[in-house]
């Protein structure tokens, strides 16, 4: 599998079971509905492992922008595969919103509060401002990317040039337990989409998608998942130099 391929297949399963976890909880007549926040996060973390463990050995498992660019930031990965791997992302997260909404299209259709809808897509504020709502989803991908960035470890062969891969050094368990602590303590305000492709794609698919009766997209607010993730994965790699 190439590392193209891996990030394409490793953020479709984050997608389809991180966003699917939210559709169980929020969406009319599942058999989820009493899930709440716990159940989101564990699940989101979980989501993640699947990911990591799919996608980890071929590409790292990289799964999201913000860790892309804050790994070549920090000199550990190659500027030059950095737009490859978004590329793929995106499409994985595309991917995933399909395959989601095929798990649970009668229920997008059973649901009439249309926020609900959008939420298992994208992430909207609990409280809307945009100034504490950018710094939390700064800080939260922060504490992804700087902790990543002490379990990055094993090289990775492309075109016969070696480079750093990231998050499948020490398995797909770690990464899954920063995600879920990230889930619980920081949370709350913002959804914690820490991942420009996991919260802008599928925020695009909730426009394209057959889900029924919809609002718009919240477009106002969807730069803040995606320049808040890159500003925290980019000061997580600077901090981390100066620590070196």
């Amino acid at each position: 599998m190439s590392p193209f391929i891996a990030e394409i297949i490793g953020t479709m399963l984050l997608i389809l079971l991180g966003n699917g976890v939210v559709a169980n909880a929020l969406l009319n007549k599942t058999k989820g509905g009493d899930a709440g926040i716990v159940g989101i996060a564990i699940a989101w973390g979980l989501a993640v492992y699947v990911g990591v463990l799919v996608a980890g050995p071929y590409s790292g498992a990289h799964l999201n922008p913000a860790v892309s660019i804050g790994l070549a930031f920090a000199g550990k990965f190659e500027w030059s595969e950095v737009p490859m791997y978004i590329l793929g992302q995106c499409i994985g997260a595309a991917l995933g919103s399909i395959l989601k909404v095929a798990s649970y299209y009668d229920h997008y259709k059973a649901t009439d509060d249309l926020d609900l809808k959008l939420f298992t897509f994208a992430n909207m504020p609990a409280i809307s401002n945009p100034i504490p709502n950018l710094i939390t989803e700064l800080v939260g991908t922060f504490v992804l990317v700087f902790s990543v960035l002490y379990i990055v470890g094993p090289e990775l062969e492309i075109d016969g040039q070696t480079t750093a891969i990231g998050l499948g050094s020490l398995g797909a368990l770690p990464v899954a337990l920063i995600v879920i602590v990230i889930g619980f303590s920081l949370g709350g305000p913002t959804g914690y989409a820490i991942n420009p492709a996991r919260d802008f794609i599928p925020r695009i698919m909730h426009s394209i998608l057959p889900i029924g009766e919809k609002r718009d997209g919240l477009w106002s607010y969807s730069w803040i998942p995606v320049v808040g993730p890159i500003l925290g994965g980019i000061i997580a790699a600077g901090i981390f130099l100066l620590l070196q």
